[in-house]
């Protein structure tokens, strides 16, 4: 015997096809229990009038609707009626599905953190391009540390002579011209104003992390909270993972590359951009981060599973501990 089903009926036949027995759902012109019954046959679960079947006809082979191997027979297909409810239904789902999506904080993340990184290529290509633009006119200034700063020292500059006494050098003999110094001082500009516009869209980033996951905002700070949870698919999923993914997370080609070559395994992956562990001395570094880690963990899933945020108090305990492992591991271990 075979129970076929969809979202409106359900129905027993034998091998020759002759109908035993159906079960018919007249709730249908109710839009939202229709919506309930499409999420149901889309999981591939079974209907109320399959279960009810299936208690009577224990052995009858379980098929959805559109299955290849079931026989030939009049199964009760839905009429022209119940299609067009079935389509309204269908635009209503999508609907939901839309503003669903545009609710979501970690969608939102998503495009906030991939856009910014985008941003930030862009601003370091341009930024060296344009080091390298002035350095062919005043090769004694040096950037290194400011060079952030040289954007802004350009577009307030009304020559190169300006430019040259802000940065406290000698003018060369030859400089650009008129034109070519107006196309520096734009490119300058358009340096100076991606800066602020990275600035504005990690802001924005700062908020909505802080809102999202204050434990562990609080605990790694909200740009790198953000970049876990994006790395992991979502908070719901960062928030199932065990501290030794969390710790190497974002450092999948290296840890790929220790299980296929046998090479050294990776020790911190994003987790590395925190201060705790970027500024401790190397040999100490992997145990900050597997401690930082296991704690970052626990706040994801206070964040998650609606805990009490983690306020001052926690992570000063946390940095207590990496004060402590420091101070045990003044000096690298002997080899």
């Amino acid at each position: 015997m075979w129970l076929w089903y969809d979202w409106r009926a359900a129905a027993v036949a034998d091998s020759d096809g002759n109908i035993l027995d159906i079960e018919i759902w007249d709730g249908w012109k109710d839009l939202d229990a229709l919506c309930s019954r499409i999420d149901i046959i889309s999981n591939n679960a079974t209907t109320p009038e399959a279960e009810r079947l299936l208690e009577r006809f224990p052995d009858s082979k379980l098929r959805i609707h559109g299955s290849a191997d079931l026989p030939q027979a009049d199964w009760p297909l839905p009429n022209h009626e119940a299609i067009e409810y079935l389509d309204k239904a269908a635009i209503l789902l999508s609907k939901r599905g839309v503003e669903a999506a545009a609710g979501d904080p970690d969608r939102r993340l998503e495009h906030l953190i991939h856009a910014s990184d985008e941003l930030r290529a862009s601003l370091l290509t341009m930024e060296s391009r344009l080091v390298e633009w002035v350095g062919l006119f005043l090769p004694e200034a040096r950037f290194e540390r400011d060079r952030a700063g040289l954007a802004v020292k350009v577009t307030a500059s009304e020559n190169l002579t300006t430019l040259a006494e802000e940065l406290n050098v000698s003018l060369p003999s030859t400089g650009p011209s008129q034109n070519e110094w107006v196309s520096l001082k734009d490119w300058a500009t358009s340096v100076r104003d991606l800066g602020s516009r990275i600035e504005l869209m990690e802001n924005v980033i700062r908020e909505l992390s802080s809102t999202h996951m204050p434990s562990l905002s609080a605990l790694l700070g909200p740009i790198l909270a953000a970049r876990l949870s994006v790395e992991a698919h979502g908070l719901m999923r960062l928030a199932r993972l065990p501290a030794g993914t969390m710790q190497i997370l974002g450092a999948e080609k290296a840890f790929f590359n220790h299980l296929k070559t046998g090479a050294p395994s990776p020790k911190h992956g994003h987790i590395f951009m925190h201060p705790w562990i970027s500024r401790s001395p190397r040999w100490v570094r992997g145990k900050i981060a597997r401690m930082v880690a296991a704690k970052a963990t626990i706040a994801a899933r206070c964040d998650a599973y609606g805990g009490t945020a983690w306020g001052s108090k926690e992570v000063d305990e946390v940095a207590k501990k990496v004060a402590i492992i420091r101070s045990e591991n003044p000096k690298p271990p002997m080899r």
